[in-house]
């Protein structure tokens, strides 16, 4: 479950993660990112950095 906000600026990130983790499956990151508007880098840092635990921790 990605964060709904960025921890460093407060900018809400959560409404274009689902795009971003679709879109880097055949797209270069940087690019899907500058795309979607996310130019801060703290919030691109909470986008590329953040990883899906949720299944594991379920099973």
């Amino acid at each position: 479950m990605i964060p709904v906000r960025c921890f460093t600026c407060g900018k809400v990130i959560a409404d274009v993660w689902e795009e971003f983790k679709e879109r880097i499956k055949t797209e270069e990151p940087k690019k899907v990112l500058d795309e979607l508007g996310i130019d801060r880098y703290c919030c691109r840092r909470m986008l590329l950095s953040h990883a899906e635990l949720i299944d594991e921790i379920v099973w």
